[in-house]
């Protein structure tokens, strides 16, 4: 495949992001390369199709994107509704993949494995800046393919990447990916996967909001499945980081979240362990597990049919090893914003606004955004996202007034998306499936947790 004869940017990933980045480089008269390793757009998204967003659809559509559904007859979903995942891909991502503009430049089914310049490698530097993008593509079919392209924005997200079970961020002894005993970060408990979990014992390990609608998905189905049992584990000392702010969150569905976890916790309905590190997991003939490990000073052995691990997402960077990067070494994000989202002191809603300018990369033309911009950081909302993509498009279009004025107005709590309690005072059961707070990529979604909304490329 052969670059157009216009200059082209290549976007990885059609996800939220990555199309929000194609509708904006449009409107700038900028060719995009859309690259999707899924087989539809929103591959991602599709799979936590089950999860109710804590944001509402006026935080989940980009402006651009808006524009050009609307200009094919696209009617707006209510602006204070909560989606799901799957209404997020059905009635916003399907129909704008679906548009003229975006279908004709966009690839599925293609995985991008690297990016490098064409013709050198990193510690090349005469003439690099000249030289476009080399971006090596696997096809559905196993084949390989070269794509050039003038600048790269990477909206790949983090969908597939789970961080590590055991201690010391490492995977611990017998944690493989193909466990029998493993489960997605984001299983739908009550739905597709309810025979998995009825009448089973299982733990949940994580602090972030994808483990909460886990977890409170695991207790409505033990009301109704007998000898269905759960089991919390978290690396801090307490889950009142968690619990939020109860019904003085600037987001109800979030508030409802914890206020709900917290009473299944104090009844004994969850089992919580505190201070966890596990050393390793025993599998057993039949397909549960054993895990070891110690919960402060004291030596721990939960016996359990099932573990959900939903310990937050980290960046593929392997594929981008040829690029010069300028990333945090702690959060491993694009330095300049890596204070602006370290967990550790920000929420989504408190991450300052930022654009093309804190997002650039010593490679010219070359930028990380949405969930992967966050690198390690699950602080990530959507609209986070699109304002960086516009500030992108902006700068790419040599209108750098535009690129520098960066706004963005978000709740001052946020994570990325909830579940069974879609309203702070609605009835268990009303919400179509379980959760997870992701882009991000999507999307661990909160700090040590989940992410939301990348596009799984």
């Amino acid at each position: 495949m052969t670059s157009p004869a216009t200059p082209a940017t290549a976007v990885i990933g059609a996800g939220p992001v990555g199309l929000a980045a194609a509708a904006h480089l449009l409107e700038r008269g900028i060719t995009p390369i859309i690259l999707e390793a899924g087989p539809s757009a929103g591959a991602a998204v599709a799979e936590w199709g089950h999860v109710r967003l804590f944001s509402p659809w006026r935080y989940d559509v980009d402006a651009a994107a808006a524009r050009l559904l609307t200009s094919h007859g696209w009617t707006a979903p209510d602006p204070d509704a909560l989606p799901t995942g799957a209404e997020l891909v059905e009635t916003y991502l399907e129909p704008l993949a679906a548009a003229p503009e975006i279908a004709r430049h966009l690839r599925l089914g293609a995985r991008v494995v690297a990016v490098t310049r064409e013709g050198a490698d990193k510690t090349r530097t005469l003439g690099r800046g000249r030289r476009p993008y080399l971006l090596r593509v696997r096809t559905a079919d196993g084949e390989y393919e070269d794509i050039t392209a003038e600048a790269v924005i990477d909206a790949s997200g983090t969908w597939g990447h789970s961080n590590p079970l055991g201690a010391h961020g490492l995977a611990a002894p017998g944690e493989t990916a193909d466990a029998p005993w493993r489960t997605g970060p984001l299983p739908d408990v009550l739905g597709r996967d309810r025979d998995r979990f009825a009448a089973r014992r299982t733990l949940v390990l994580g602090m972030g909001h994808s483990a909460a609608n886990t977890l409170l998905a695991l207790a409505e189905l033990a009301e109704t499945a007998p000898r269905t049992e759960v089991l919390w584990a978290i690396r801090g000392g307490s889950p009142r980081r968690l619990y939020g702010g109860g019904v003085s969150d600037a987001l109800p569905a979030r508030g409802a979240l914890g206020t709900r976890l917290k009473e299944l916790v104090d009844t004994g309905r969850i089992e919580l362990t505190t201070r966890i590190g596990i050393e390793r997991f025993d599998t057993a003939p039949d397909g549960s597990v054993a895990v070891v490990g110690r919960a402060g000073d004291e030596a721990v052995k939960l016996d359990v049919h099932n573990v959900v691990g939903a310990t937050g997402f980290r960046p593929d960077l392997e594929m981008l090893r040829e690029v010069r990067l300028e990333l945090d070494a702690t959060v491993e994000a694009p330095a300049r914003i890596a204070s602006l989202i370290d967990p550790n002191f920000h929420s989504c809603g408190t991450v300052p606004p930022h654009g093309e300018k804190d997002l650039a990369h010593p490679d010219e033309g070359f930028y990380l955004a949405g969930m992967k911009s966050y690198g390690r950081a699950p602080t990530f909302l959507l609209a986070t996202g699109y304002e960086q993509v516009r500030s992108i498009a902006a700068a790419l279009a040599g209108d750098r007034e535009a690129a520098d004025g960066v706004e963005l107005d978000l709740p001052e709590t946020g994570v990325c998306s909830t579940d069974l309690a879609a309203e702070a005072d609605a009835p268990r059961g009303l919400s179509t499936g379980v959760l997870h707070g992701r882009s991000g990529e999507p999307i661990e979604l909160t700090p040590a947790g989940d992410g939301c909304c990348g596009s799984g490329n």
